[in-house]
């Protein structure tokens, strides 16, 4: 089931909020603080929020179960979804774990887990 925008909004809200949060403890725990360590936790915490952002934008999208199911990239027939799976995602934002379909296609022995991979 597809989040509405709402869903979608409160989520990263939530989390930003978090982010924000552990951001201002850190600054009131870390006793002056440089540059480079203040930089440091700000990058930390960016690709943290991109991560977050990043999954709740894939499992927002209708392709977290397609109907019909996608065409196998080898024969193009239509792939039969199997069950919702767990995924680890590598992008430029980092690790992004996400729950999606995950489909496959029996002559081909071949699996796809939407949106498939990048190139």
């Amino acid at each position: 089931m597809n989040k509405s925008r709402v869903e979608m909004k409160a989520e990263l809200m939530q989390e930003a909020e978090a982010i924000i949060d552990e951001l201002l403890e850190w600054h009131v725990t870390t006793e002056q603080p440089n540059f480079s360590q203040v930089e440091a936790k700000v990058l930390e915490l960016r690709e943290k929020l991109s991560v977050h952002m990043t999954r709740v934008t894939l499992e927002g999208q209708a392709a977290v179960r397609p109907v019909p199911g996608p065409r196998c990239p080898g024969c193009q027939r239509e792939m039969r979804y199997k069950d919702m799976k767990d995924n680890t995602i590598s992008s430029w934002v980092g690790q992004i774990p996400i729950c999606r379909a995950y489909y496959y296609c029996a002559p081909c022995q071949r699996g796809l887990f939407p949106p498939g991979p990048t190139t």
